[in-house]
């Protein structure tokens, strides 16, 4: 029988990763963990003091699968590249974002990503007030984006079933013809996916923090 690989806190925060992603994060304990483990979940207090740690660690887990801008890259590619990443990680993990947004200490990999972020914009010109500006305002989108794409229809299920229309969701173009014409000319559209909104949207921001950092005129 082959040996179970050694016990520590990487493979733990990994299994905690996989209890989380197919269960929630409500059915994540010290219990449930040595069960995915394989051990007695005092096993698991050799390497945590508790679950706090343990949540501490898990939230800290997303920021080092976001891709961090790289030394020299413009700045608008990396926001944007940064950006896309996040959203994949959020939204390949329901539970990260409300655990990432409850923690009070920033782990070690949100700290690196935070650093890494504000040195690309810092290195490009904004001003320390203008580069937490731009920080805070591009992931309020993408946060807010994850949450609001949780409800959109799934692609693959539309794909199947058949593109929604106003009629299907109860919309009545007669006394709402602007949230009617928007389903007949983008969200009923077909190829139409919540990846496409999401670039145009970032593109927005970014084209309103390039007018602040070289405004026309100038």
């Amino acid at each position: 029988m082959p040996r179970r690989p050694a016990l520590d806190r990487a493979r733990i925060v990994a299994a905690a990763v996989q209890v989380a992603d197919r269960d929630g994060l409500a059915a994540l304990s010290m219990r449930s963990l040595g069960r995915e483990l394989g051990v007695e979940a005092m096993s698991l207090y050799h390497h945590l003091r508790g679950k706090d740690e343990l949540l501490d660690l898990l939230a800290d887990w997303p920021f080092s699968r976001i891709t961090l801008p790289e030394a020299g890259a413009p700045w608008r590619e990396a926001m944007r590249a940064r950006a896309a990443s996040a959203r994949e990680v959020l939204t390949a993990h329901p539970w990260a974002l409300g655990l990432v947004e409850s923690r009070p200490v920033p782990g070690p990999a949100m700290l690196r990503h935070h650093e890494s972020v504000l040195a690309c914009l810092r290195g490009h010109g904004f001003s320390v007030r203008e580069a937490l500006h731009a920080f805070s305002t591009i992931d309020a989108y993408i946060y807010g984006f994850v949450l609001t794409e949780r409800t959109l229809p799934d692609p693959a299920v539309a794909a199947s079933t058949g593109l929604p229309t106003a009629e299907d969701v109860g919309i009545d173009p007669q006394s709402h013809p602007h949230l009617a014409e928007t389903f007949a000319e983008v969200l009923g559209r077909e190829g139409f996916t919540p990846a496409q909104s999401f670039g145009s949207g970032l593109a927005m921001i970014l084209d309103g923090l390039a007018q602040r950092l070289d405004p026309p005129g100038r």
